[in-house]
């Protein structure tokens, strides 16, 4: 009888597409966390001696991590931009400007914050 770990097989696709698409909450976040989880599980087998591939369980969960750990890092950036009074001011900017121009002037405004 032949025995495979669809598990390990699963938490290592997960894991790249995490760290692929970290960026993204669905990615990073939902992507790695299954992947951290059919990795535990994988290796867990593979090391009963009831599956194989526990190596590649072990690489999945590491990478699922990564991409969870990344995208925490994104969202904790994003959140912090979207919190400053830079950001207000330019989201408050934006809502009272009624032309194109003005909204590109906001636009540099806020770039000039940003950067100095």
């Amino acid at each position: 009888m032949r025995r495979n770990n669809g598990l390990a097989v699963a938490a290592l696709i997960l894991g790249v597409l995490a760290v692929i698409l970290f960026w993204t909450v669905v990615g990073g976040v939902v992507l790695g966390i299954l992947a951290l989880i059919f990795g535990i599980i994988g290796a867990r087998r593979a090391r009963g001696g009831r599956a194989p591939h526990g190596t590649m369980s072990v690489i999945g969960a590491v990478l699922g991590a990564l991409g969870v750990a990344g995208s925490v890092v994104i969202i904790a950036i994003g959140a912090s931009i979207l919190d400053s009074d830079e950001f207000k001011n330019f989201d408050d900017c934006v809502r009272q400007a009624d032309t194109k121009s003005e909204r590109d002037a906001c636009a540099e405004d806020f770039n000039r914050d940003i950067n100095n």
